[in-house]
């Protein structure tokens, strides 16, 4: 899944940089509507050969500005547009005229790449003149709210700003207010409309659904062998840990005894010493059991749920964390185990890696998904792509479930977790609260 930096126009300095990026895609225009003019012309230049060879590359240049374009949705507004299958590669040598006029078909059969083509024909006429409409309010107010204050005099008698006629101080206060009022409005619309453009170019180059459906397979197909292999590593795990552990501990316990019973008769304080020793090498072996099973399925998530054992996460933790959860009920039990590993894998990465000092959980079940935001205020700068975090997704693979991380350097790292799952069983549960 894609990254995102923040919601739009959460603060005044955000709010400043929806400007800039309505400002970015309106020029970003330019560019799309000149690849899109150059696969147009391929297309047209086919007939006489020249289009075969001009086709690869304008297709790939247009590729990568939608790739972009695909970049700052989800960056911006959180918006995921899911790619296209990659372009058909060629296959033959560039001299090769067989080879050409193969990979040109092979394009002209993709339907991501017509997805492309329709989005930059319509982007510059619909996207972009969107983008516009806040750029326009904020310059034309700042000229209002900035400029005429200053120049009204010098403008003449048909100096008009709307429809006001700047031609006394009453006049030039007015238009200044009305600027303000221009600048504000084109703040407050910036953010809508980064949201608006972002489902607008959704529509147009979200992947088609055959093409879902297939990475939907291959999904489901990878996440079967990855269960497959944790559980085959985790079996291996469990029969190493008991034959190493509880094994060898009781083993040695009965020799032990063993030892005892030929010593009773004849001295009894040697045997009772031993005795001792059988009942300190019990509690051992008993204290790996409880570690054992504890690996598998920890008793707090068992018999109290999700919540109580998050916050027994918390209370084991080097960080001070501070737990807000809203959960009605209890979950599916395979879903509390994933989002309780989940929620330990990250607290223990913020403790390891990013200098934390505190981190902030919060849980919460709507819209038929289970909700785990992780924050902690480290040096950020995490990696998605790390052993630990990877393991999560693993984790969340199997419900279908995201990982979105925003980890800037500098922090904080806000990991957020969404797996779907059916409504709380309404059973006995200490999951909500805050601590």
């Amino acid at each position: 899944m894609a990254q995102a930096d923040r919601r739009p126009g959460t603060s005044l300095t955000g709010t400043l940089a929806d400007i800039g990026r309505c400002q970015l895609l309106s020029l970003a225009a330019l560019a799309v509507s000149g690849a899109g003019s150059l696969v147009i012309g391929a297309l047209l230049l086919l007939p006489v050969g020249i289009g075969f060879l001009l086709l690869p590359p304008a297709a790939a240049a247009l590729r990568r500005i939608s790739d972009r374009y695909r970049h700052w949705a989800a960056r911006w507004t959180a918006t995921v547009i899911s790619p296209p299958q990659p372009l058909p590669l060629r296959q033959a040598p560039p001299e090769n005229t067989t080879g050409r006029h193969r990979h040109a078909r092979a394009l002209l059969a993709d339907d991501g790449f017509w997805r492309d083509l329709r989005w930059a024909w319509a982007e510059p006429w619909t996207g972009a003149l969107l983008a516009t409409v806040p750029l326009a309010l904020v310059e034309y107010g700042l000229f209002g709210a900035a400029v005429q204050p200053f120049i009204w005099q010098s403008l003449g008698d048909e100096n008009w700003y709307a429809f006001i006629l700047v031609d006394s101080t009453p006049t030039m206060l007015a238009a200044l207010l009305l600027g303000l009022g221009f600048t504000a409005a084109g703040l407050t619309l910036a953010p809508t409309t980064l949201q608006l453009h972002a489902r607008w170019s959704q529509r147009l180059l979200t992947a088609p659904h055959s093409t879902e459906l297939t990475r939907r397979i291959e999904h489901l197909t990878g996440s079967r062998a990855d269960i497959l292999d944790v559980q085959a590593a985790e079996l291996r795990r469990i029969e190493r840990d008991l034959h190493d552990g509880a094994q060898a501990r009781l083993v040695a316990l009965g020799m032990t005894l063993d030892e005892a019973t030929r010593l009773l008769d004849h001295d009894p304080p040697a045997a009772r010493a031993l005795l001792h020793e059988v009942r300190a090498t019990s509690q051992r072996a008993l204290q790996d059991l409880r570690e054992l099973v504890h690996g598998v399925l920890p008793p707090v998530l068992a018999d109290r749920g999700l919540g109580d054992a998050i916050r027994s996460l918390a209370l084991d933790s080097h960080l001070d964390v501070h737990i807000d959860t809203t959960l009605p009920g209890r979950l599916p039990a395979p879903v509390e185990s994933a989002g309780y590993f989940a929620v330990a894998e990250l607290l223990a990465n913020a403790a390891k890696h990013s200098g934390a000092p505190e981190a902030h959980i919060r849980l919460s079940h709507t819209d038929g998904a289970l909700h785990i935001t992780v924050t902690d205020n480290g040096h950020g700068g995490a990696d998605l792509d790390g052993n630990g975090l990877q393991g999560v997704r693993r984790r969340l693979d199997p419900f279908d479930g995201t990982l979105v991380l925003h980890s800037p350097r500098g922090g904080p790292t806000t990991a957020t977790l969404e797996i779907p799952c059916a409504s709380p069983s309404p059973k006995t549960s200490s999951s909500s609260g805050t601590d």
